[in-house]
Formats: C-alpha cells, sequence, structure tokens
C-alpha cells in the first residue's frame, strides 16, 4: 500500500474538472467505505500506538510518525459499528489533513484507488435521517457487479471529537458595521451538514440571515432560477462561501459556471474548504474566486463578511 499514493501530487488536475479520486477501504467485511484522495496524506500498516488516558473514547492511541505525535480515531467506532471482534482482522491506518490538522484513521482491508466524476456521485437518500456519517454515495462495478460505495464525512466525526468553537474574537467585529449586516443574506454550499452548520453558527451572530445549498449543482440551479426571475444575484445576497468537493457539481465547477455567466458573474464567492491552502490558492485564480479560507476559522469567515459589505458601501 505504500505506493498507492506516490501520485497524488500529480492529480490535481482534476480538481476544476468536476472529478475526483477515492481512496476505497473496508470497515466491516460487507461494506465499501471512501474519502477524497487530497485529503489523504499517506496509507501505513498500523504502528505501535500509546494509549491517552481521558482521551475520547474513538481515539485508540496516538502514533508517532517522523518523530510527530498524531492522534489515531478508531473509524469504525466512530460511525456506530462494533468494534473489532477479532486481532486476525486486516487493520490500516489512513493519515489525512482535514481542517489544518493531521490525524489517523484506523480502518481495515484498504483496497484502490478510483477515478470518477462528481456527476456520478449522489447525496445520501434523505430517508437516511440526519445522524448518518455519509456526505454521499456512488457505485463501483467489479466483475459485472455493482457495489455501493458510501463516502464518510470526515467532518462530521472529527467534530464529535473536537470541540469547533464558533465564538468570535471581539477585537475582529466592527460594530460601525454591524447594524448593516442585519437581514443581509448569505449563501452557504457544502454537503456536509456539520459543515454548514458551523459556518451558519458563525454568521448568524452578525444577524445575516443564512441560505443552505447541499451541493454546487442546487446552488447553481438556485441562482439560475433567481437570475430567470429578474433578480440581481449580487444585490440579493452578500457573498457566498462554498465548499470545493461536492456531489454532482464540486465548488471549482460551480465557480466557473458562474464567471461564465453574465447575470451572475460578479457575484462574490468565498471558498471555503478542509483541502490544502497553497493548492487551493492557485486553484481560485484559475476558477475565479474571490477569496479562499480553511476550515474552520470563525475569525477569517467574520473578516470576509465585514470586507465584502465594506465594498458595497465603499
Amino acid at each position: 500500500m505504500s505506493g498507492v499514493l506516490n501520485t497524488v501530487d500529480q492529480r490535481t488536475n482534476l480538481v476544476g474538472e468536476n472529478r475526483l479520486e477515492l481512496l476505497l477501504f473496508r470497515l466491516n467485511s460487507r461494506q465499501i467505505f471512501a474519502i477524497n484522495v487530497f485529503k489523504v496524506k499517506e496509507v501505513i500498516k498500523v504502528p505501535v500506538l500509546t494509549k491517552m488516558p481521558g482521551a475520547h473514547p474513538h481515539i485508540t492511541g496516538v502514533a508517532s510518525l517522523r518523530g510527530e505525535p498524531v492522534p489515531v480515531i478508531d473509524l469504525r467506532k466512530a460511525i456506530g459499528f462494533p468494534a473489532s471482534q477479532t486481532d486476525s482482522e486486516e487493520q490500516n491506518l489512513i493519515i489525512t489533513e482535514y481542517n489544518r490538522s493531521v490525524q489517523g484513521f484506523l480502518v481495515g482491508q484498504v483496497r484502490n484507488i478510483i477515478n470518477t466524476a462528481w456527476t456520478e456521485i449522489q447525496p445520501p437518500p434523505r430517508t437516511a435521517g440526519r445522524a448518518n456519517y455519509l456526505t454521499a454515495i456512488t457505485q463501483v462495478k467489479e466483475q459485472d457487479q455493482a457495489h455501493i460505495v458510501e463516502i464518510i464525512d470526515v467532518e462530521k466525526v472529527l467534530a464529535e471529537i473536537i470541540h469547533y468553537d464558533v465564538s468570535i474574537s471581539a477585537e475582529v467585529l466592527d460594530e460601525n458595521l454591524m447594524p448593516e449586516m442585519v437581514g443581509r443574506k448569505v449563501l452557504i454550499v457544502d454537503d456536509s451538514a456539520t459543515a454548514r452548520n458551523q459556518i451558519k453558527g458563525t454568521l448568524s451572530q452578525l444577524g445575516l440571515e443564512i441560505i443552505e445549498c447541499r451541493d454546487g449543482l442546487e446552488a447553481y440551479n438556485l441562482l439560475r432560477r433567481w437570475c430567470d426571475e429578474g433578480k440581481n444575484v449580487s444585490q440579493e445576497i452578500l457573498f457566498m462561501i462554498t465548499d470545493a468537493e461536492m456531489p454532482e457539481m464540486d465548488g471549482y465547477k460551480l465557480t466557473y459556471e458562474i464567471r461564465n455567466d453574465e447575470r451572475m458573474k460578479d457575484l462574490h464567492i468565498t471558498l471555503n474548504t478542509s483541502l490544502s491552502g497553497s493548492f487551493n490558492e492557485a486553484m481560485v485564480k484559475k476558477v475565479g474566486c474571490d477569496r479562499f479560507i480553511s476550515k474552520f476559522q470563525p475569525d477569517m469567515l467574520v473578516q470576509v463578511a465585514q470586507d465584502r459589505l465594506r465594498e458595497i458601501l465603499s
């Protein structure tokens, strides 16, 4: 498995083309799960883990990787599966970087990487309920047989372990702008309900009205409908904040489509994602986003909102 990710740096051209690559793995004997390759740093066999007294029950220990301590999360346990019953089961560690932090996920068999299009990725059925740990599902074919692949909502998993504070630093707030914020609208586009709630919990403190979409296609259709109704999108909302990775249409493709529609091309767009900063800075320029911030930074969200309002009022 050490060679599975050795060409990750060459895969960045997929993003912006509404494509992605998924790392497939198992947590039990039957179901296939996945996470986006762009979040993965490496895959290794499970090293010796150091127990942490008083740690969250989903953290099974700490691994030392090249001298750096990395918390290890039992993903099977974190999404509600029973713990492994036998030491003979294959176990691997997927090292990831989310929201500017590095963590390892303890999983079972790591299978392979598949290249697919976001149009082939679908949101989980609404009947699955709010408590599920999936952002999307897709299918893979093996020996002429289709298998469901469930894409893990890692941000939800992490939010149940790490407390994300939505409070805003007093020194960030511009009190002169607060009255002008009240009632203005912001469009949030993210496939993770956890991420949407984090942003909503932050920006609603400013008196902003939040509109939510679960993926880029839903947001694009909403914006087009407003345009068809004769609305000026840039006046309708203060700005749009979008994730990069989403089913059906990713944030880069969404931005590209908006910039190529004369009716909405001036919409202010902020990319808010847990993908690497340097990579996204390049993508922001390529597709035409106005700002980029990495998740999750309440003060930065507030700064974006205030800067945008200053532009409008100036």
